[in-house]
């Protein structure tokens, strides 16, 4: 499946197509997916529980869900995000990554 297929496919199942709905619907899930599988990892590292792959992976899928609504209500489709986002980390670690470069880079936007 392609990115931005997949984007398409998500948002047939998106409430509300409201730009502020899909921002807001698109952040707070974020949020509580990604408690769910820090929660979840947390359990495995220091509580005893296994690691359920399959779980984390169905929890991923989640996130992306959430993305790709945030994305659209901020008019972005995913393959121009996931551009963007290449590019950034080719300007920041050229080489591939470098602790050095990671300790003392600027930030940018």
């Amino acid at each position: 499946m392609k990115i931005n297929d997949y984007q398409i496919a998500a948002l047939r199942t998106a409430n509300s197509f409201e730009e502020d709905d899909l921002v807001l619907n698109g952040a707070l899930g974020l949020s509580g997916e990604t408690g769910e599988v820090a929660d979840h990892i947390k359990k495995f590292r220091f509580q005893g529980h296994d690691l359920d792959k399959e779980y984390l992976a169905k929890e991923l899928g989640d996130v992306c869900w959430y993305i790709a609504i945030l994305a659209k209500g901020i008019g972005y489709d995913l393959a121009t995000i996931m551009e963007m986002n290449i590019d950034k980390l080719k300007k920041r670690y050229p080489n591939g990554f470098e602790a050095s470069r990671s300790l003392n880079r600027e930030e940018s936007k």
